[in-house]
């Protein structure tokens, strides 16, 4: 049984023979990348292969036929050309200052002139150096040089709640990457990496033959594993796995190709006896989210179902960024479907996958009540009362559960100025289960706010805000749930009205459809 390649980010290392790694086989996009065209910008979430990719492009452009044998490419490739390689990465090191960031940038510029063998000249300033480590390798080696830069934006969303130093490192970076547009001449591949798509006027000044292949189909799967890869080379890992669960939990990154998994989450959960944990979630700190939900709040039913556009998805900067936009990029969101109107291109988004709707609710359980501790044993009680039936107790917890909530020192702040909170602390209770759910569900007469989706059971609910006895009446007069009658299932159908004046649940009305 081959190994798990837990950690591991170089090309090199994961195509040892002796080590026996798994490798997913990449080199069919990579190819098609390094020879359709030159300079490229790719985004994806944290820990989704990106390091891998530049560096198995590192490997390629050098020459290293025996790293590449029994691959795609092995045929496909001029092995007798190869070409100087610049990597960047920005991923180690403090960008707290510019004293600091500038030491950093000359480690990286140092450990490329000890690679390629070339000197840059004394006293130099370091954005002068890269300029003369470009033209130097292009004269040195007789072949155009290809730059590869990993984590391009990593000092910049370090520092994205401290915006004042978040500016002054976007400022510097832009002076170095405006070397890149100036050399042209010497380039033969750029590829540039991170989390975010930071607005390319803004960052990449000039550089306007960079080439976006974040929601290009062509390159969909180029990170990330798609559901073929995973049962074809971790088949040895597979028996006793609910593949369908496994889907549930961990698939869902869609960026128009097939569906992708997190790599991270494959590996750790084949390494942890398979059990069924937010492994990728844990490794990040999405405390920045809590910071941003302070000045942008958004309706969090839907968010399963936000059309965005080109603009929104790229506006994304220090200066002003979007939720959406972020949520996305850093992959709590992903693409449903891509929709044309008036002849613009739009994108429904949605969570991608279990891990994502249950972990990312439970941090919005935390922004909207401060219930840390007491959300275990409210979610449990939701739980078991949503499957047994039981609307009595599923009423009488969510009243205990707004009760608990601490308004004169907390939720009073947020209420002011977020008008859909009461149904977004149910939404984000119920979302934190990992239960089927549609938000915002269409019918033929308009849409209910939530539907719950067991497997014997569907629960309709309608939310009201100082409208006693309206929304069960909604629910009934637009026959919100006619679409699942002939579903053989029991369907609940629930109307909730918030006292913005109690600050709880001051009429619970349901009727029980055999």
């Amino acid at each position: 049984m081959k190994k798990l390649p837990i950690g591991i980010q170089t090309f090199s290392k994961l195509r040892d023979l002796r080590a026996n790694y798994v490798y997913v086989d990449k080199t069919e996009s990579i190819f098609r990348l390094a020879t359709e065209g030159e300079y490229y910008f790719l985004s994806r979430p944290r820990r989704f292969g990106k390091s891998v990719l530049l560096s198995t492009l590192h490997e390629l452009f050098s020459g290293n036929k025996e790293l590449f044998s029994g691959l795609y490419i092995e045929d496909k490739w001029d092995w007798d050309t190869s070409y100087p390689v610049i990597r960047i990465s920005f991923g180690g090191g403090l960008y707290n200052t510019l004293e600091n960031f500038n030491h950093q940038l000359t480690r990286i510029m140092a450990d490329n002139q000890e690679r390629l063998d070339i000197v840059c000249s004394p006293d130099t300033d370091i954005i002068t150096c890269f300029h003369e480590l470009i033209k130097k390798s292009y004269q040195k080696y007789k072949q155009r040089v290809v730059i590869l830069v990993d984590e391009y934006d990593k000092p910049i969303l370090d520092h994205i709640r401290e915006r004042e130093l978040a500016r002054q490192n976007r400022d510097y970076l832009k002076g170095f990457y405006g070397i890149i547009k100036d050399l042209d001449e010497y380039i033969k591949f750029v590829m540039i990496t991170g989390v975010s798509k930071f607005a390319k006027m803004n960052l990449f000044s000039g550089l306007n033959n960079l080439e976006d292949i974040t929601v290009d189909e062509s390159y969909g799967t180029i990170c990330g594993y798609t559901h073929k890869e995973v049962k074809r080379y971790f088949a040895d890992y597979l028996p006793g796995v609910d593949i369908s669960k496994l889907q549930e939990w961990y698939n869902g990154y869609n960026y128009f190709g097939d569906p992708v998994y997190n790599p991270f989450d494959i590996l750790l959960f084949f390494a942890k006896n398979k059990e069924y944990r937010p492994y990728w979630w844990s490794t990040g700190n999405p405390s920045f989210l809590i910071d941003l939900l302070k000045e942008q709040t958004p309706y969090l039913p839907e968010l399963e179902n936000y059309i965005a556009d080109d603009i929104i998805l790229d506006s994304f900067d220090v200066d002003h960024i979007d939720i959406v936009a972020l949520l996305w990029q850093t992959g709590y969101l992903t693409f449903a479907e891509k929709l044309e109107k008036f002849e613009t291109v739009y994108y429904k988004l949605k969570v991608p996958n279990r891990e994502v709707q249950i972990s990312l609710n439970s941090l919005f359980i935390d922004y909207l009540t401060n219930q840390r501790s007491e959300k275990m044993s409210f979610r449990s009680d939701l739980y078991n009362a949503l499957l047994a039936g039981d609307v009595d107790t599923f009423d009488n917890t969510l009243k205990s559960l707004f009760a608990a909530i601490p308004y004169h020192n907390y939720a009073n702040k947020i209420i002011e100025k977020y008008e859909g909170y009461y149904s977004s602390v149910v939404y984000a209770y119920l979302a934190s289960l990992g239960i089927p759910m549609i938000a915002e569900d269409v019918t033929n007469k308009g849409r209910v706010d939530l539907s719950i989706h067991l497997s014997d059971k569907i629960y309709i609910i309608e939310f009201k805000v100082d409208q006693r006895g309206k929304a069960l009446e909604q629910i009934l007069n637009k026959g919100y749930h006619e679409k699942y009658l002939n579903n053989a299932k029991e369907i609940y159908l629930i109307g909730i009205n918030f006292d913005y004046t109690e600050k709880n649940i001051s009429d619970f009305a349901y009727e029980q459809l055999s």
